[in-house]
């Protein structure tokens, strides 16, 4: 692999318990109703870690009731809860999954094994609808259109940018992402790319989300997360301080 050469700031300690193998980031606003299905997913040994990015409902406390760890992020956004959620984390291994109940955390086992063995650096999940109303028809063409801007800019053939994931912490925390909005998981894919990273994508089943979504559950929540996807696709590939 070749690895963006910075030097990102050093993550803060753990908010509490030992490093573990793999930690799970689960960006949370308001998501009291799925935390329990998702963290009863949550594979054994592996730390599931709570990004409350400002719930009013109770998420914090949920999570802390079922063993998540919780850290507290007060700026809005998702890539700033995804982010939090990385620098917090300890494990080698840092996956990535929505807290609303549409993906399963388990299905990060084989993600997980495929960094481990070398096989891939980043490994994505190709959202597969279960359900009516599982992936809107405007969250569907708003991927889909970001899929082939992003052939055009890196060369990759994916067919989905969703938010189940798994990567090598220090690596991620070298890529040095800076989008703290709704472009941090395409920027990871992007710069990713740039760094020569074996990019692989697995099927996953993709259900109907508990609760309103934050971001593409609307027309105009599309368009947007759209505006600042393509705002990080427009960026030059990043070769300065790239090693082989």
């Amino acid at each position: 692999m070749r690895a963006v050469t910075t030097s990102p700031s050093s993550p803060e300690p753990p908010p509490d318990g030992p490093a573990r193998s793999v930690d799970v980031v689960l960006p949370c606003l308001d998501e009291a109703a799925a935390l329990p299905w998702v963290l009863r997913r949550i594979p054994p040994g592996w730390r599931a870690l709570v990004v409350d990015n400002g719930s009013t409902d109770g998420s914090d406390r949920v999570a802390r009731e079922l063993g998540a760890t919780v850290v507290r992020e007060a700026r809005r956004g998702f890539g700033a809860a995804c982010h939090a959620g990385l620098t917090a984390a300890t494990a080698e291994i840092v996956c990535f999954c929505d807290c609303d109940a549409s993906l399963d955390p388990s299905d990060l086992v084989p993600f997980v094994d495929e960094i481990r063995s070398g096989a891939a650096d980043l490994v994505l999940g190709r959202r597969r609808p279960r359900g009516r109303g599982a992936w809107p028809a405007h969250a569907r063409a708003g991927n889909a259109a970001l899929s082939l801007l992003l052939r055009r800019r890196t060369g990759l053939r994916l067919r989905d940018l969703g938010p189940l994931r798994a990567a090598q912490r220090e690596e991620l925390l070298a890529l040095d992402l800076t989008d703290r909005r709704s472009g941090y998981p395409l920027e990871m894919v992007v710069r990713a790319a740039d760094a020569g990273w074996r990019i692989t994508e697995h099927d996953v089943p993709y259900a109907p989300r508990t609760g309103a979504s934050k971001v593409t559950g609307t027309w105009r929540g599309t368009y947007q997360a759209v505006r600042d996807m393509s705002r990080v696709l427009q960026e030059p590939p990043a070769r300065e301080g790239v090693t082989p």
